[in-house]
């Protein structure tokens, strides 16, 4: 082959080159930008299990069934526990273990309705801050620390996948927390932790076999804390109307009030049907399932505020909550009454 056709070859090859060592090198960039993201993410991942597994308990109940087993952590420096209401419900013996460490604990409250149950133990205790569940968005990255039967604390990482408020077509208390996050048997009661290494949610329960979990918001889980403080007892409040779903909304709502159950909190204070639900409490409604949320963070005993619509005036009115007369599942979100939670976490 000539000089002039090595040279012609090299000049028509080059950009051909040129473009296969730009590949080579964007390949090896993206390589390392996804290495070095992962990197973080781990590093991210690692450093909220190493800050808050001391936080983070193994609880053990012994009632007439035999010895349950799960999940707790602290959420005050003066032994203040939560963990799961199932496992100690109806114990008659309450112990948390901290590595080789078992200690007594107190139930102090084992609420049905919210799944959620608290614990005393009398010791100083490192605990996991509160963060704010409302900041959650879909493919928020989350993760949890629990104890399974046999092992050590163990941690699992996903992110949000949802928030919901039924699951099979039975409702929940108040919307849960859907995490795409493997949990395993044991870890009903975990935090549900967001990266900044604050809890944002309680694990109730499992579903798809582990592969994914619901949690209480924090929220939900401090409405009954604060329940306790004041009275010593969860205080679940109710009002007592039926609401529906209408076709034209008013000032964004699509709820009227169906009907007011005689010598009820709303029929004293003077709700009629027809009225249309715009606010409760801190909770706007737009739809009948806001009505869900609302009544959960009813407290019996407190005023709240409710917005309506009548005869096209706004007006609030102020009803005094009183204590919820059941704890039955409705069949429909259109009653101001508490839910039980469908407990799925085994």
């Amino acid at each position: 082959m000539s000089n002039r056709s090595v040279s012609k070859l090299t000049h028509h090859s080059a950009p051909v080159w040129a473009a296969a060592a730009a590949v080579v090198l964007l390949s090896t960039l993206g390589a390392r930008s996804e290495d070095d993201l992962g990197n973080k993410i781990t590093c991210e991942v690692n450093r909220v299990f190493q800050e808050r597994q001391s936080a983070v308990v193994r609880v053990e109940a012994l009632d007439h069934h035999g010895r349950l087993t799960g999940t707790g952590f602290f959420t005050d420096p003066s032994g203040t526990i939560y963990t799961l209401s199932y496992i100690v419900a109806n114990a008659q013996e309450v112990m948390i273990v901290r590595g080789d460490e078992k200690i007594p604990a107190k139930v102090l409250v084992a609420d049905p309705r919210s799944g959620i149950a608290l614990l005393k133990a009398d010791i100083s205790s490192p605990f996991i801050p509160l963060g704010n569940s409302r900041k959650l968005a879909l493919s928020s990255p989350v993760l949890t620390i629990g104890y399974t039967p046999g092992f050590s604390d163990t941690p699992s990482f996903g992110i949000v996948g949802g928030f919901d408020r039924k699951f099979l077509g039975k409702y929940f208390t108040t919307t849960h927390i859907r995490a795409n996050l493997p949990v395993q048997a044991g870890f009903g009661g975990a935090p549900l932790l967001n990266l900044n290494g604050e809890v944002v949610g309680i694990i109730i329960a499992g579903v798809g076999g582990g592969a994914s979990c619901y949690a209480v918001p924090i929220e939900a889980a401090e409405k009954i804390r604060m329940d306790y403080a004041r009275y010593g007892e969860p205080r679940h409040g109710w009002l007592g109307v039926k609401a529906e779903e209408q076709d034209v909304k008013v000032d964004g709502s699509s709820v009227r009030i169906s009907e007011v159950g005689s010598d009820t909190p709303a029929a004293l204070a003077g709700l009629k049907p027809g009225d249309v639900l715009l606010q409760i409490g801190a909770v706007k409604i737009t739809e009948p399932e806001d009505i869900i949320d609302a009544s959960y963070f009813l407290t019996a005993g407190d005023k709240v505020a409710v917005e309506i619509v009548r005869d096209g005036q706004k007006k609030t009115i102020e009803v005094e909550s009183a204590r919820h007369p059941a704890t039955g599942v409705p069949s429909s979100p259109n009653e101001l009454v508490g839910q039980v939670p469908m407990f799925i976490f085994q």
